[in-house]
């Protein structure tokens, strides 16, 4: 066969789509254009050649390999059916357990006048919103939601989402690229870190809660846009982001704040404003605030708040909010509910501080090693993922319900018990469960 326009080398000639090409920054090498050249193709290889060249590993048996690898360390995760709540008891496999995993902090799952409004709500709307906010999904039930956290948390604007993991990548893909970078405490939750490396900006982590290593951190990021992230309140710990020093921090060189209250809304601050109204501190100096939907405030979605320029880029430019389905009406009518409830209701943040104190005294009483945690969630950490799976069984064996946390949610060595407290819990709750912990082998 004869080639066109080859190439004469040493006495032979060469078929150009042979030659080496160029160097091209972004591969090393630079493929060249078929279409435009009159230069054919090469013959496409046989069955057998293509086997011999191409032996890609088989993505499936990959991850099979993965799962086996972690069955074998006794880390396999897999979800347990509830066949019925019942305020803070449950029944799984024809079992009540005094439920004590939840994140339904202020007890408002279940209630009626919250049940009442998404009921009433989703017969004058239907179920689903049938279209993205900025198509025709936007109803006026979302509307009035933002509205109400908007007047909550003193932000001048917010956009709903339908999770926090959405909200959280959706903010920093709006916020960040690869000329920028992110600095966040290394036990942030894990939509923040993933976040930042979706967005593909520089990311950087710090010590927990340490102020000095999150300033290292952002002194080496110099001249570049830089997000600090930290999750207000931890999720696995409990303890809450020292974020007055973190604002001062951000202020100094230059940074942007953004805090992931999840777990401090409805729980902290003047009628559960959350942490950074607890922290005293406002939009300008926490120009980022993130927040779920489905914790204290027991409903489901996520919302960011901050300035109007900022809810104008994200409508703009966060994916996760432009090309998605906008949450049901009803679900957003709910959670007005229960943004009205949380607030008014300050009752509900008293007897949880109370229950939390208790907690606290009985369990520094039995000698268990508690955290230093202020809210609902109160870790007893046991170290090794096995102790840690032992110590829930025979709690559930009693009648109590508390989850094993292990890695790689946690750090390898720091496997717990993770006790969620709830207004809806009683005094006589609490002390069932010291009592079943007190009885734990130790």
């Amino acid at each position: 066969m004869q080639y066109p326009f080859s190439v004469r080398k040493k006495g032979r000639e060469t078929p150009p789509f042979l030659l080496r090409a160029a160097p091209d920054e972004g591969s090393g090498t630079r493929a060249i254009d078929h279409a435009a050249s009159p230069v054919p193709s090469p013959l496409p290889l046989s069955r057998g050649e293509r086997g011999s060249k191409l032996m890609r590993p088989n993505l499936l048996q990959s991850l099979a390999a993965r799962v086996a690898e972690r069955e074998r360390a006794g880390l396999m995760r897999r979800a347990r059916t509830v066949d019925a709540t019942r305020g803070v008891r449950v029944t799984i496999g024809g079992h009540e357990l005094l439920n004590f995993c939840s994140n339904d902090y202020l007890g408002l799952a279940q209630d009626a006048r919250i049940v009442k409004a998404l009921q009433h709500a989703a017969d004058k709307c239907g179920v689903g919103s049938s279209a993205a906010h900025l198509v025709c999904g936007h109803r006026r039930e979302h509307t009035r939601l933002e509205e109400a956290l908007c007047e909550w948390t003193g932000r001048d604007a917010a956009l709903l989402f339908s999770s926090g993991w959405l909200a959280n990548l959706g903010v920093m893909q709006a916020l960040l690229d690869r000329d920028g970078a992110c600095v966040q405490d290394k036990w942030n939750h894990a939509s923040l870190l993933d976040a930042a490396q979706l967005a593909g900006a520089m990311l950087k982590r710090y010590p927990h809660n340490d102020v000095d290593g999150a300033a290292r951190q952002l002194e080496g990021t110099e001249g570049k846009p830089a997000l600090l992230a930290t999750d207000g309140v931890f999720s696995m710990d409990g303890d809450v982001a020292p974020l007055r020093e973190l604002a001062n921090v951000c202020r100094r060189e230059g940074a942007t704040l953004m805090v992931d209250d999840a777990h401090g809304l409805g729980v902290l601050g003047t009628h559960g404003a959350g942490s950074i109204n607890d922290a005293g501190l406002s939009e300008t100096d926490t120009p980022v605030l993130t927040a779920t939907l489905g914790k204290a405030l027991g409903c489901s979605g996520a919302f960011v708040a901050g300035s109007h320029a900022l809810i104008e880029g994200l409508t703009q430019f966060a994916r996760t909010f432009v090309y998605t389905t906008a949450m049901p009406p009803a679900l957003a009518a709910a959670a007005h509910e229960a943004v009205r409830i949380a607030r008014a209701e300050d009752w509900r943040r008293g007897k949880l501080l109370a229950l939390i104190t208790r907690f606290r005294n009985g369990a520094a009483q039995l000698g268990l090693p508690l955290a230093d945690s202020r809210t609902a969630i109160q870790p007893i950490v046991l170290g090794g993922a096995g102790p840690a799976v032992a110590a829930s069984r025979t709690l559930e064996a009693e009648g109590v319900l508390v989850t094993a946390i292990r890695p790689p949610t946690v750090p390898h060595g720091k496997a717990r018990l993770r006790v969620a407290l709830s207004a809806a819990h009683e005094e006589a709750d609490v002390d069932r469960l010291l009592d079943a912990l007190a009885r734990l082998p130790r």
